[in-house]
């Protein structure tokens, strides 16, 4: 799993059927603390994320492993909204 921030929405008109009513976002790449800490990617979302959130989501293969994506062509899905980080004992990232 990684973590990610939502930082936006990917609107297709045209895509393969399989896709069909599945809502896509732009998530960002995050470390523990929220700072940006990789690329860019477009995912499915499973769970009902929004701009802003920060997410645990999945890439490759383990991205069609939730109801929503099995045997889909995706190859990220969000699946879980973030509510605390803890490392060590401190939080690196309390939802507001």
């Amino acid at each position: 799993m990684l973590i990610g921030r939502v930082v936006g929405t990917c609107v297709a008109t045209r895509k393969d059927e399989k896709l069909e009513g599945m809502k896509m976002l732009v998530v960002q790449q995050t470390d523990v603390t929220g700072k940006n800490a990789g690329g860019v990617v477009v995912a499915i979302d499973s769970v009902g994320a929004g701009t802003g959130e920060v997410v645990l989501f999945a890439a490759g293969s383990s991205a069609r492993q939730t109801a929503l994506t099995k045997d889909k062509p995706v190859d990220h899905v969000i699946m879980a909204i973030v509510d605390t980080i803890e490392m060590n004992s401190e939080i690196t990232f309390q939802k507001d």
